[in-house]
């Protein structure tokens, strides 16, 4: 391109439930990395939501705006949820990439295969940060389990955000809600 510059879109996409530490770490880091960057929620079929989207949007906007305020630099971020596959919502938005957390190697060996697939089936690149080695273990299906066991919400306030814990503690102290039911089911694996 002669004299114009592309605008590289990444999306983060998860269904970020809950938004961890970790996930902000890879959203701040991924800032320096694009022109703009879209925290895309989304659903996965094989886990049990404890938050809803319009909760998950709400919390993570509430958690954008005030990363975007503490640091000044970087690339904007949006928030959005979808439907569907990545790709198809990729496409949609004219990403340039899809944007991955890496915790571990058997984060990488399960997202080199999507990347893969995502490359050859949609021709659409996937960008892997690895996480910061202080959420290397962090994992949203690990902070659901404790939530819904009966574990201290007080302790999970080194792996999320205070109004997760807020969240959080408000679901717990209602026994119809999605904390309780993965609690009485025992989905919380």
């Amino acid at each position: 391109m002669t004299g114009s510059h592309a605008h590289h879109l990444g999306i983060y996409t998860g269904s970020f439930d809950p938004i961890t530490f970790g996930h902000l770490d890879i959203l701040r880091r991924s800032r320096r990395l694009f022109d703009e960057v879209v925290l895309a929620i989304g659903r996965n079929p094989n886990k049990e939501a404890m938050f809803s989207f319009e909760e998950r949007v709400d919390l993570a906007k509430q958690l954008v705006r005030e990363l975007l305020a503490s640091e000044k630099e970087g690339a904007p971020i949006r928030v959005e949820h979808y439907a569907g596959l990545t790709v198809d919502y990729a496409r949609s938005v004219g990403a340039s990439a899809i944007i991955r957390g890496i915790r571990n190697i058997t984060d990488l060996a399960a997202e080199c295969q999507l990347a893969i697939t995502n490359r050859q089936v949609a021709g659409i690149e996937t960008v892997f940060i690895v996480t910061g080695e202080s959420y290397a273990y962090t994992s949203s299906s690990l902070i659901k389990q404790i939530a819904a066991l009966g574990g201290s919400l007080d302790a999970l306030a080194t792996l999320v955000p205070p109004p997760v814990v807020d969240a959080l503690a408000k679901m717990r102290r209602d026994p119809t809600s999605a904390l309780g039911r993965l609690a009485r089911d025992g989905l919380a694996e």
